[in-house]
């Protein structure tokens, strides 16, 4: 039995917990004793939003090296999106992806199934055969289930498993050639991406999904506008929730004069009263949990000129810092908010047991441990990892450090200086 020693749970007050055979249960005097005075205890977060790029080549990102920066990041779960090669619209290879995961033995890998066959629109996938293996969230995302009809009969199949349908949000009609936010497109003399082409495709899921008797999640919105849409969804009682990645809650499209690619993302960067608005939605509840869209790419990829450069940034080993500089450090969120944004509402959402649960007596022992008062750094590349670029580091100092991960096991993870 393992006894941690003067740990501030949740921001409440110092206490100590006791973990045997993966549980947390009642002291007994014969623990081993571990001294985490200073440190404060979240639930083990939960990604609901994560690239992994597995099955794929392998030059990206692997459920290895994936799984590595999950757990340096505090992460205890991760939803894996299914836009891999091949695409994961199958329940075999999203049987792959929860074993891999399970053989790496780091974070629980949870499998998101694709809603059409091969991502490309126009059939649904085996969204049943999918359920059968326990798979509960399903998305298209890098691409919309942009055709109503489709996306009709997708929440419809969905509706029968009791799943969400997790929308990118981007119309590819309106978005065609876009590279930019609206906002900076003239000055910088690219094609512009409007916030409308996100918003219609929000409101129009959320009536859908009301109407067919199905959850819809929209994924890393980013404009003002659509958190008055869900906002308004929400006042009806519509079945939606709204997910936030911490890129767009910290950078806005300024970054886009810098000409570097590592700032081109889908959705791209916003307006900075976009920003404020995504903010303020996080703190008063509108937007229900924070994704990282943990995006990795080939180094070439992001290498290239901005037009020919991938979209995406990384996000698992930085989001908890971004979280607490921007909103615990000023007031904004306490702990226990932040524990419900990153571990309680994700696993609700997708549905993952021993995930998002609090640390009482008998839960399972998925604890992540932070200090909040010692400065945040990338882990150098180890052997089978890929070179890191991470842009959010530019942006001043982050607070605070994943200090360890306890593992379902019950076993600390090394708290290595990362």
């Amino acid at each position: 039995m393992t006894l941690l020693v003067g740990l501030d749970v949740l921001g409440f007050g110092v206490r100590d917990l006791a973990i045997r055979d993966g549980l947390i249960v009642e002291p007994d005097g014969s623990e081993t004793r571990v001294d985490c005075s200073g440190l404060v205890a979240l639930p083990a977060l939960v990604d609901p939003h994560t690239h992994l790029r597995d099955p794929g080549p392998g030059t990206a990102e692997t459920i290895e090296t994936g799984s590595l920066a999950a757990a340096r990041g505090g992460y205890g779960a991760v939803c894996a999106m299914p836009n891999t090669v091949p695409v994961a619209d199958t329940a075999e290879i999203c049987e792959y992806e929860r074993r891999r995961g399970v053989e790496v033995g780091l974070v629980d890998v949870v499998p998101i199934g694709a809603v059409t066959v091969g991502e490309e629109g126009e059939r649904l996938a085996d969204i049943a055969g999918m359920g059968a293996v326990g798979v509960r969230m399903f998305s298209d995302d890098g691409k919309c289930v942009s055709r109503s009809d489709v996306m009709r009969d997708a929440l419809t199949e969905i509706a029968k498993l009791g799943g969400v349908l997790a929308q990118h949000a981007q119309d590819p009609l309106l978005t065609v050639g876009a590279q930019v936010d609206a906002g900076v497109a003239e000055a910088l003399g690219l094609p512009g991406w409007p916030s409308m082409a996100e918003t219609v495709i929000v409101a129009r899921d959320a009536v859908m999904g009301a109407e067919l008797g199905c959850r819809v999640h929209a994924c890393h919105i980013s404009t003002a506008a659509t958190v008055t849409i869900v906002r308004w969804a929400k006042a009806q009682g519509l079945p939606i929730t709204a997910e936030v990645t911490p890129h767009h809650l910290m950078l806005d499209h300024s970054n886009a004069h810098t000409g570097n690619p590592a700032y081109k993302v889908n959705p791209p960067l916003r307006s900075i009263a976009d920003v404020a608005a995504i903010r303020e939605a996080l703190v008063d509840g509108t937007i229900d949990v924070i994704g990282t869209d943990h995006a990795p790419h080939a180094p070439e990829t992001k290498r290239a000129d901005w037009c020919e450069a991938s979209m995406g940034m990384l996000g698992l080993e930085t989001a908890l810092a971004v979280v607490a500089e921007l909103f615990v450090r000023t007031g904004r969120l306490t702990w226990a908010d932040v524990a419900d944004r990153m571990s309680y509402a994700p696993a609700r959402l997708v549905g993952i047991p021993g995930h998002g649960q609090p640390l009482e007596v008998g839960a399972p022992a998925n604890i992540c441990l932070v200090d909040p008062q010692r400065t945040w750094r990338t882990a150098r590349p180890r052997p089978r990892e890929h070179r890191r670029e991470h842009p959010v580091r530019r942006h001043g100092v982050l607070h605070p450090r994943r200090r360890h991960t306890v593992a379902r096991q019950g076993h600390l993870r090394p708290g290595r200086r990362f």
